[in-house]
């Protein structure tokens, strides 16, 4: 058995950050209220819907490309029946990595589950 305190941080499992918790760390980062910082958070999130639903590429340098693609028509296969479906054209949200974020995720441990 694995003893807790002998686990490096590259064993410890992979853990889910909510958008409370990076306001929290936002706000005492920049000595503001948590409400203040949330109600960015909340802005920009808003605002990247907003210009997303729009149909528009955002770029945020050394971060990634968010944008929009249409997938194309096409016959699935529905692995219980294996019953032919069609499935139809539909548009879709794409984000392509930035330099810097992919260096920083290459430099994590490969994931052990993997």
């Amino acid at each position: 058995m694995n003893d807790p305190a002998s686990t490096t941080p590259a064993e410890e499992p992979c853990l889910t950050i909510t958008k409370r918790e990076i306001a929290e760390r936002i706000a005492e980062r920049l000595g503001i209220g948590q409400i203040q910082a949330l109600s960015v958070i909340q802005s920009f999130l808003d605002e990247i819907v907003v210009e997303l639903s729009a149909g528009n590429r955002l770029e945020f340098r050394d971060f990634g490309v968010f944008e929009t693609v249409t997938r194309k028509a096409r016959t699935a296969l529905n692995p219980k029946t294996l019953e032919k479906v069609p499935v139809r054209r539909r548009r879709v949200v794409k984000f392509k990595v930035g330099r810097l974020l992919k260096q920083k995720v290459v430099d994590l441990p490969p994931d052990p589950e993997a």
